[in-house]
């Protein structure tokens, strides 16, 4: 059964990071998540609004945070 909760590693493949990346993008609260007894965890549909709401933002001139994966 898929699920609507990813982990971490499941997030970072999703959105072709790394989990290291990930993490760091959790931890500095630019991806949405929660932590749940300590392990990092998102909702697919949060993570599916993050990326349109990215996209809307270079659509419309607005600045581009491409350094956020380095």
């Amino acid at each position: 059964m898929d699920t609507d909760i990813m982990t971490i590693r499941e997030v970072a493949g999703y959105l072709k990071l790394t989990e290291k990346t990930a993490y760091r993008l959790a931890a500095e609260g630019k991806i949405p998540g929660f932590k749940v007894g300590g392990a990092w965890r998102f909702r697919r549909r949060d993570i599916d609004a993050w990326i349109e709401a990215r996209k809307q933002q270079s659509a419309g001139g607005g600045a581009s945070n491409r350094n956020e994966d380095n």
